[in-house]
């Protein structure tokens, strides 16, 4: 059997494959609802064979969309429509999991195809942005330095949300601490300059995001799985990187996390060597933490992805491009790497598409 399609299990859930979507902002959202567009985007993935499939983005609060036409799960009517989608991707034999999130910093800005780059003005349908301290990301309005306070408001925001999230079943929920939002923004020293308890020392910088994890372990079911997703290195000198993440882990591990997915960059402009497979190192690293990880970055072919998990460098793989561009791409997957059509996630309604 292909590792890819060997099952995976954490806690109580089991997914039937390692080949996982990864969370893709879409913009698509009004008033951050999912709609039409969501259900047949990640429903496309679901009945394509993939084992889990993670939601984009879905802001705990209004002001900590990426643009204002991101998602959120900071309502119960939100919660609802995503429901919706929850229950047609169970249908389809694969499990989902909301990511959870406050762009922070790099919030209120603009779509990609909007024609306009940088932050939202107010009379434009943008907010003013917080974050660890007035330090602007480059070509965006700096940020209001939050109060113990709001920090204190936003871990509870990520612990509601989570329990909307259970409420409609979703089957994990993932906490987004990478590609330089708030969490992120607060463990790296290139955007966190503070002098309180939430800075400083790396216990400092890491406070808030153990809070946010402690917040939403609570609000869920012990047997359902926590993930979160971290950047392992900003690629630059005197930013957070490999060592600090991997110590990060090990602490995520004791505070109940299941499993880390590991990305990079998004904090600080800064020279990232892009090449096939580059970021599975990272998650080979943060794996000698002792907890399970997940291996994003120009993952895009089935032999490729198999031997990350061969080798022991991940225990998932997780695609986001290569997956827009091929919704099918785990039932080609397995066809390559010998899986037999009967033990491969085909929906009963393609089964006469399978390669013979």
């Amino acid at each position: 059997m292909s590792a890819l399609f060997e099952p995976v299990t954490l806690r109580e859930l089991t997914v039937r494959n390692r080949v996982w979507l990864a969370p893709m902002c879409q913009y698509s959202s009004t008033d951050g609802m999912p709609g039409d567009w969501h259900l047949v985007n990640l429903g496309a993935r679901a009945s394509g064979g993939f084992g889990l499939v993670l939601t984009e983005a879905a802001a705990v609060v209004p002001e900590g969309r990426i643009t204002p036409e991101d998602a959120g799960l900071w309502n119960d009517e939100q919660a609802q429509a995503w429901g919706r989608v929850v229950d047609f991707v169970h249908t389809q034999g694969a499990a989902i999991g909301v990511q959870l999130a406050h762009a922070g910093r790099k919030a209120s800005t603009y779509r990609p195809w909007a024609g306009a780059e940088g932050t939202v003005p107010a009379d434009r349908g943008g907010w003013t942005t917080q974050g660890p301290s007035p330090v602007a990301f480059e070509g965006y309005a700096a940020p209001e330095a939050m109060e113990v306070e709001d920090v204190a408001a936003v871990v509870e925001a990520f612990a509601v949300a989570a329990r909307r999230a259970v409420a409609v079943g979703f089957d994990t929920v993932e906490v987004h601490a990478a590609h330089g939002y708030l969490l992120h923004e607060f463990l790296s020293p290139l955007s966190n300059h503070r002098t309180d308890g939430y800075g400083g020392t790396f216990e400092g910088r890491a406070r808030f995001v153990l809070e946010t994890v402690d917040a939403v372990r609570a609000a869920i079911p012990e047997g359902m799985p926590l993930l979160v997703r971290i950047s392992a290195t900003d690629w630059l000198e005197g930013g957070w990187d490999l060592e600090q993440s991997t110590r990060l882990a090990g602490e995520l591990r004791e505070h109940g996390v299941d499993l880390v997915d590991v990305s990079s960059g998004g904090n600080a402009q800064a020279s990232i060597p892009v090449e096939p497979g580059y970021q599975v190192p990272l998650a080979a690293g943060v794996r000698t933490a002792g907890v399970p990880t997940g291996a994003v970055g120009l993952i895009t072919e089935p032999a490729q992805a198999e031997k990350v998990l061969a080798n022991g460098e991940a225990d998932v793989v997780l695609l986001a491009r290569a997956a827009l561009r091929e919704p099918s791409w785990p039932l080609r997957a397995a066809h390559e790497l010998g899986v037999p059509d009967a033990d491969a996630p085909w929906p009963v309604q393609h089964a006469r598409g399978a390669w013979r």
